[in-house]
Order: structure tokens, then C-alpha cells, then sequence
């Protein structure tokens, strides 16, 4: 009975030890990212998401994304942001256009919890890229060039996940290099 129970016991701490290592916090804009805590909570600390905090605060978002998900969450950089012409961020942070700022943000995430492992299998399953619906309601299109993965908005727009797989208590963010846009 004690050689069992001991089993037992190495095997849980074995597979604990397995969980922990596979999702490590990830330093996202000089912060530790904890896979315990949520999207906001680990977001909010980001010093290369800044804008992008702002914005789901001003769309009214924080308590969607805070809750349960999963999400997959393609989250634009402060410099992916300063791409956009003069004054996009500042017009969208406007009361009187929170519609289209809750339509953009809404953009970036997808129902699920989509790792680069998941993303990769979904797009060799779909021959090359894979579709997805965003939780808006429009689509974009996530496809591999060389090691990197890329995703493709409905405007033709571009964006590269430039760090992969942080993983948040209600999901995982993807760190991207563009604002992605839809029709």
C-alpha cells in the first residue's frame, strides 16, 4: 500500500511539474506574464501595452475579459498602434466612438484557447492557413511564413506574432506587431 501511495504521489508531482514547466510566466514589456492570472490582470502590466489596456478600458471590455473564456487574444503593441495614421487612437478613445473601438478590440480575440501548437495543427489541417471567427464576428486568416506566424485581416493587413503562447488563467496571448482591421 506505501509503494502505491508513493506512486501515486510522484506521478501527481510529476505531472504538476509538467504543467508548471510547460506554461512559465512570460516577460511581456519588461513584466512577468503568470499563467494564474487573467488576461487584464497580467496585461495591464505590460509596459508595450499601454494603448491597448486604455483602449478596453475606454470600450468598456475589462469585465469580458476578465471572465472565464478561454480567449486567444492577438494583442497589438503601443508601436503596432503608432503605425495607424495621426489621431486614429486618440479619435477611437472618444465616448462618441466606443461602437467602432469595441468593434476593432473585439477583432483581435477569438473564442478559445489557440497556443502556437493548436494554430499550427489548424493551419497544416487547412492546407497552409486556417480561417478564424473572431469574436466581433468578421474573420482573419493565421498562416505560417517560415517559423513565424502571421495573420491576415480582412482589409489585407498583416501582422506577425512576435512573442507566442502567454498564458493567461482565461486563455493565451499572442503578442502581434500590427493592429489588425476589419471590413
Amino acid at each position: 500500500m506505501k509503494q502505491l501511495k508513493f506512486l501515486f504521489l510522484s506521478l501527481s508531482a510529476f505531472m504538476i511539474t509538467s504543467i508548471s514547466f510547460a506554461q512559465k510566466p512570460v516577460k511581456v514589456g519588461g513584466a512577468e506574464m503568470y499563467p494564474s492570472k487573467n488576461i487584464i490582470q497580467n496585461a495591464v502590466n505590460s509596459k508595450d501595452h499601454t494603448t491597448l489596456v486604455a483602449a478596453v478600458k475606454a470600450a468598456g471590455l475589462v469585465e469580458t475579459l476578465e471572465g472565464p473564456g478561454p480567449f486567444t487574444v492577438f494583442a497589438p503593441t503601443n508601436e503596432a498602434f503608432n503605425m495607424l495614421p495621426a489621431g486614429t487612437v486618440e479619435t477611437l478613445l472618444k465616448p462618441e466612438n466606443k461602437g467602432t473601438l469595441t468593434s476593432i478590440l473585439t477583432y483581435h480575440v477569438v473564442s478559445g484557447k489557440l497556443d502556437s501548437k493548436t494554430l499550427a495543427a489548424k493551419i497544416m489541417e487547412g492546407h497552409g492557413t486556417v480561417q478564424l471567427t473572431t469574436v466581433q464576428g468578421g474573420y482573419i486568416w493565421v498562416m505560417m511564413q517560415g517559423d513565424k506566424i502571421m495573420i491576415k485581416d480582412e482589409k489585407g493587413g498583416m501582422a506577425m506574432v512576435t512573442i507566442k503562447d502567454v498564458y493567461q488563467s482565461n486563455g493565451v496571448i499572442m503578442v502581434i506587431d500590427h493592429v489588425l482591421m476589419p471590413k
